[in-house]
Formats: structure tokens, C-alpha cells, sequence
């Protein structure tokens, strides 16, 4: 039997094992189980490779797509620039790190893609935000940082938002948790009167599938998306690496 499975802690917000049992079953893969690995901490990532030998792949959540690294023997030369990974394939003994959230955004992210919309403010830092960064660069989209705390000058605060920011950046992208399930109540802290139908609002969360955040796009008009799309086809895209021998 080949174990795949999931790391990130807590894992209550995670789809992976859900997806990946149904895909199983519905594509009658019998060989094949997927369990989820909420490890408080990433030291007791290698005992739990130890206590699994049978693992082929993993899918890495918040907040592990960096920290893992440490024990990875290769990566995949998107990993090498942006430094963070969301699948690890396993095989012989050795772990690749690749990056699927790259081919996950991109795809579902020019779908709503417009001529104007040349400039975007990215809402986090963290590992999936420095996938977005990488399609963003890619696409040849400038972008500008938004952080809480400021670490250089490529960022600017969330109360350092205006109205000519929001003109200026058309797109908008939350690479942050805010929003997400169970604190759905609450959306990243911007003017969004400034928000017009020029906007693209797209966020990383899916559950909910309106988050606060786009809801506010969307009654003023503005193209939204949520991550859901990105997160069939990144899950899609582990599995062919895992099975890519």
C-alpha cells in the first residue's frame, strides 16, 4: 500500500485528505491511502518519515512550507528561488521538493486576467505568498508587499493603504490566513471604498468560498476568485510528480 499524506499543524482547514480519498476511490486506485500529519512542531518531521516507510508523497501546509527544507535532499529549481515547497515526492529513500502552488495559482489566476490589470498588492509573506510572488514576476506583473510589520522597503504597511494605492494596484491578492474558516468574520484590514470595477480581488483561502474579503470586492463591482481552483490543480499536480518516476 502507498502512503501519501499531509503536513501542517493545526490541520482542521485542510482539504488534502478528503480530495485525495475520494480521487481514489472515484478513479479506482486501490493501492493507495491518504492520511493527514498534524505535527505541533517540524523536529518530529523525521520520526514520522520513520513511523511511515511506505510514504511516497506529501503535500506541506502552513506552517511548514519553509521550515521543512532543512530536511530535503533536492529541490526543484522553483524552490531554489522562492524558497518554500508544498510537495514533497519521496522515492528511494530520497525527498524532493518541488512547488505545485506555482502551477495553482497561475492557471486559475490569468482566467480573470485583464490588459490593465499591470500592478498588484500582495497581502503576506509566507510561503504561498512567495509562490504568488514567482507567477507574478513570471507574468511580468509589478507588485508591491503588504505586511504588518515592515522588514524593507519593497513592503508597505496595511495602514500605509491609501486611495492612490488602490488606485494604482488594480489587483489585489490575500496570501493570508485572514478570513479563513473559522474566523470568517473578518477580512485583511483595507480602505475597500476605494475598490471599483477595475479591480481584481483574488484570494487564497476557499473556505469560506466567499470570504469577507472578496464579498467586499464583489459589491463594488470588482472581478473575484477564490483559491479553490488553485487547490484542485496544484493537488492534480503533486500527484503527477509523485508518480513520475
Amino acid at each position: 500500500m502507498k502512503l501519501y499524506g499531509l503536513i501542517g499543524y493545526p490541520l482542521g482547514h485542510s482539504f488534502s485528505k478528503q480530495y485525495f480519498t475520494e480521487k481514489f476511490e472515484r478513479e479506482g486506485i486501490d493501492n493507495c491511502m491518504f492520511e493527514s500529519f498534524p505535527i505541533e512542531s517540524i523536529n518530529e518531521f523525521p520520526s514520522l518519515l520513520k513511523e511511515n516507510p511506505s510514504l511516497k508523497g506529501l503535500c506541506v501546509t502552513i506552517p511548514y512550507k519553509e521550515q521543512v527544507l532543512q530536511f530535503i535532499d533536492e529541490i526543484s529549481d522553483e524552490v531554489k528561488v522562492i524558497g518554500a515547497t508544498n510537495s514533497i515526492k519521496i522515492h528511494e529513500g530520497k525527498l524532493v521538493a518541488y512547488n505545485t502552488d506555482i502551477v495553482g495559482f497561475e492557471k486559475s489566476f490569468v482566467k480573470l486576467l485583464k490588459p490593465h490589470h499591470a500592478k498588484a498588492l500582495v497581502l503576506g509573506t509566507g510561503g504561498a505568498s512567495k509562490a504568488v510572488q514567482y507567477v507574478l514576476r513570471k507574468l511580468k506583473i509589478d507588485f508591491l508587499i503588504v505586511t504588518r510589520k515592515k522588514q524593507n522597503e519593497d513592503q508597505i504597511t496595511y495602514e500605509e493603504i491609501d486611495e492612490a494605492v488602490m488606485k494604482n494596484y488594480p489587483v489585489i491578492i490575500n496570501c493570508s490566513p485572514v478570513g479563513m474558516y473559522p474566523n470568517d468574520n473578518i477580512a485583511p484590514a483595507m480602505p475597500y471604498q476605494f475598490i471599483s470595477a477595475d479591480h481584481y480581488l483574488y484570494d487564497l483561502v476557499y473556505k469560506p468560498a466567499e470570504t469577507l474579503f472578496l464579498k467586499n470586492g464583489k459589491e463594488r463591482g470588482a472581478a473575484v476568485q477564490n483559491g479553490y481552483e488553485m487547490l484542485l490543480l496544484q493537488a492534480e499536480e503533486s500527484w503527477r510528480i509523485w508518480n513520475n518516476d
